[in-house]
């Protein structure tokens, strides 16, 4: 398998660089490690995807690790000053705005994208052109516990918005000291997602204003406030279950919304959680399981690289179906490309709920502030859970302070600078 793996490398990284293995010159730079940036877990594990890449080609890569808050500065303070890395891995949130300043070049061949997942390649193509490979997607689905469910009537949870409360009624009444949904109040991601499959469009006037007072907004709070309300989670924060593992493994939740790391997670402690005890559906939505975003990354090259066909090698090597099946076994997230699915490491029946929410996405907005906004989402949600606020009241006020952080993006927008 490392053999094939190795061989295939070593042609297709080649294939990309005729004219640095005819150039002496090219060789000499070939010394000098290529620079790669990525944040979270990827930059954490890329090291390891590096020595077939420089056994195939000779050229050496020098990984750094960003953390992800401070992500985001660091490459525009890099981009202004000239001192980007020649690849670099970015939230495909982030690709719009790199791509309009100039930072990443477009993709130079259209084989490096022929084979990705079509909804999941979208979120990186600008005006019709792609500026980045797509590489690591995480979707959500719901981990559910198959014998609490059984106990309660259920093989498998419900689709539906309605079907999800009658259930949770059943395993509440046998379980009365229990939780059904695992959403804590400070874990924003399973709201946005209800928000997405409630057809909710939360920017308006180009992404530059907050859209938060709609009927389908309104909706999404209500029944998200409900379950709360209703005993099915907790009013608590992550804070207060530090070990969402072990709570789910003793039953305290029967539902997990909750992405491909989890796998990892339980394949560590199975011996906390046996794998006849979990299975995985797509997540409840209104009328049916429908799109969701999620915390999906691509691969760019820098418009400032002096080394783009050696940079486009590398980017072909990450995202290839043999580093992608790597990745997977490493951190858990997903490969794009297509064909990686045709492996057997990806067919296990836990993973098909991933690869069906995969051709169905949802795209957050494109706007550098969304990390801010989903944060004051989350807290508008927390104000009407507590009874702090009525819905009304936390969506207009939520209006008001995000109109306030997109003040600079709606300056560039009317000024004719952003598009």
């Amino acid at each position: 398998m490392e053999g094939q793996t190795l061989d295939w490398t070593r042609r297709s990284a080649l294939g990309l660089l005729p004219a640095i293995a005819l150039s002496a010159c090219a060789g000499a730079a070939r010394d000098q490690p290529l620079r790669f940036w990525a944040m979270s877990y990827e930059g954490d594990y890329s090291p390891l995807l590096m020595p077939p890449f420089t056994a195939a080609t000779g050229i050496p890569v020098e990984v750094q690790s960003l953390p992800t808050t401070a992500s985001h500065e660091k490459l525009l303070t890099a981009q202004a000053g000239g001192a980007m890395p020649d690849v670099l891995m970015l939230f495909n949130g982030w690709i719009q705005e790199f791509a309009t300043i100039g930072a990443i070049a477009p993709v130079p061949t259209p084989a490096l994208v022929a084979d990705m997942f079509p909804g999941v390649l979208a979120a990186t193509r600008i005006k019709g052109r792609d500026y980045a490979v797509p590489w690591s997607v995480a979707p959500q689905v719901q981990f559910y516990r198959r014998d609490i469910l059984r106990q309660a009537g259920y093989e498998t949870p419900p689709g539906d918005w309605d079907g999800w409360r009658t259930m949770a009624r059943a395993i509440k009444r046998r379980r009365p000291d229990d939780f059904v949904f695992m959403m804590l109040l400070n874990w924003p991601t399973a709201l946005i997602n209800m928000l997405s499959q409630a057809g909710a469009v939360l920017l308006r006037d180009r992404d530059t204003r907050g859209n938060f007072q709609t009927t389908e907004a309104r909706m999404t709070f209500a029944y998200y406030a409900s379950l709360f309300a209703d005993g099915f989670a907790p009013r608590a924060l992550s804070t207060e279950v530090q070990d969402p593992v072990a709570a789910f493994a003793q039953g305290f939740f029967a539902i997990w919304p909750s992405g491909p790391p989890t796998l990892l997670d339980f394949k560590r402690r199975a011996n906390e959680l046996p794998v006849d005890r979990w299975s995985t559906a797509r997540i409840a939505g209104p009328h049916g399981p429908g799109r969701l975003s999620g915390l999906s990354t691509s691969l760019c090259v820098s418009t400032t690289t002096s080394r783009p066909a050696e940079a486009w090698a590398l980017v072909r090597h990450l995202s290839s179906a043999s580093s992608e099946l790597r990745y997977q076994r490493l951190i858990g997230n997903l490969p794009a490309r297509a064909s990686a699915w045709s492996s057997p490491q990806l067919a296990a029946p836990v993973l098909a709920p991933f690869a069906e929410q995969m051709r169905e996405p949802a795209f957050s907005p494109p706007v550098i502030e969304w990390e801010r906004i989903q944060i004051e989402i989350q807290l508008a949600a927390e104000r009407v859970v507590r009874g702090l606020q009525t819905i009304d009241q936390a969506l207009a006020a939520l209006d008001t302070r995000v109109d306030r952080l997109l003040a600079k993006r709606r300056a560039l927008v009317e000024a004719g600078k952003l598009a």
